[in-house]
């Protein structure tokens, strides 16, 4: 029998229990230790998923358990660097969550430790392994929609911003909704479009409720309106190499009549709406629209964990790669950068 394939956390709260979930029911994978500042996520991890091997200072688990193969990286998006590079240096392969980190410079750093270290970083992406984006992808390949034109990208929220972790601290998290669920979307986007170069940016973003008091209902009532220093909503508008446009539209907050989490692509041949898995082409005389009449209803998070430990362990070829985390890194920070200077911006 193979030895067991053992796994460390930098971070064992909130996210980092649905990694664990998933990763112990794959054969021959062990959860092995885990650091976090907060006791209570320990012991919840270890009383939950029996982590064993706990510690409050992830330096000193990377240097007492050299036997971890690899580690899961679910700390906010301003320690994500710090954290993978610690473990890469460390000879471990790492799984970070979404965003690669709080800008490009920190992700670029990432991978130049990946390289150096010959380890695996690979990103949480997890809607690029879901079904409907696969339906899509297969159109898109054949060459079905042809050169793709605009793409349209929504991850909006009429009210829910999260009022739990530091999802409501700018210094922390990099940014609101746009870095927080636009990631999602805009990875998603920039997936089933073949990874095209991003080369310029123009955006806005607005805070005007998130931050005072407000008796109105939700769902996630109660945030920290003291500490929340993040926007509302944020619309970004993304020119690539190819000719292409997207426009991402994302939300904590939005006047909407119900949450949205979309794409829509259109193409000089036909088009597509992921959320309902519609394709839109013209057959015969007849502009057509396609649904399939079943398809999968994947676990797309159970595939994520599945790919992480497939391409670190087994060798297959990653298809959440770090270098993808980057270009998506680059468009949020430029989404960014045109809000903070009111102009487009050139993506390096």
């Amino acid at each position: 029998m193979s030895k067991p394939f053992k796994i460390g956390f930098i971070g064992t709260g909130g996210i980092a229990l649905h990694h664990m979930k998933y990763l112990k029911a794959i054969p021959g994978v062990e959860i092995v230790a885990g650091a976090d500042i907060s006791e209570k996520s320990l012991e919840k991890a270890k009383t939950e998923h029996g982590m064993q091997q706990l510690f409050t200072d992830y330096k000193k688990m990377l240097k007492e358990v050299p036997e971890l193969d690899a580690v899961s990286v679910c700390t906010p998006n301003g320690l994500h660097a710090e954290n993978t590079i610690a473990a890469l240096q460390a000879g471990k392969h790492v799984l970070c969550e979404k965003p690669l980190a709080m800008n490009a410079k920190e992700g670029q750093a990432m991978i130049d430790a990946a390289k150096k270290a010959g380890k695996h970083l690979v990103i949480g992406f997890q809607w690029r392994f879901d079904s409907r984006t696969e339906f899509l992808r297969e159109y898109i390949a054949r060459g079905d929609f042809g050169k793709i034109l605009y793409v349209r990208a929504q991850a909006l929220r009429r009210r829910g911003i999260p009022n739990w972790g530091v999802f409501g601290r700018k210094e922390l998290q990099g940014g609101g909704p746009m870095i927080d669920i636009g990631v999602h979307i805009l990875e998603l986007s920039h997936y089933l479009m073949g990874s095209p170069r991003p080369v310029t940016a123009t955006g806005n973003t607005w805070t005007f409720m998130g931050n005072k008091p407000s008796a109105v209902k939700s769902v996630w009532p109660n945030w920290d309106t003291k500490t929340y220093t993040v926007e509302d909503m944020a619309i970004g508008m993304i020119r690539f190499d190819s000719g292409a446009m997207l426009t991402i539209e994302s939300s904590f907050i939005a006047h909407i009549e119900k949450d949205i989490f979309n794409v829509e692509i259109m193409g000089e041949k036909g088009g597509g709406s992921w959320e309902l898995s519609n394709v839109f082409i013209d057959q015969g005389n007849y502009m057509t629209n396609v649904k399939p009449g079943w398809i999968v209803q994947s676990d797309n998070f159970e595939r994520k964990m599945k790919h992480f430990v497939e391409v670190c362990r087994d060798g297959r070829t990653c298809d959440a790669t770090a270098e993808q985390g980057l270009a998506v890194q680059k468009m949020l920070d430029g989404v960014y950068a045109s809000a903070d200077t009111g102009r487009e911006v050139t993506i390096e």
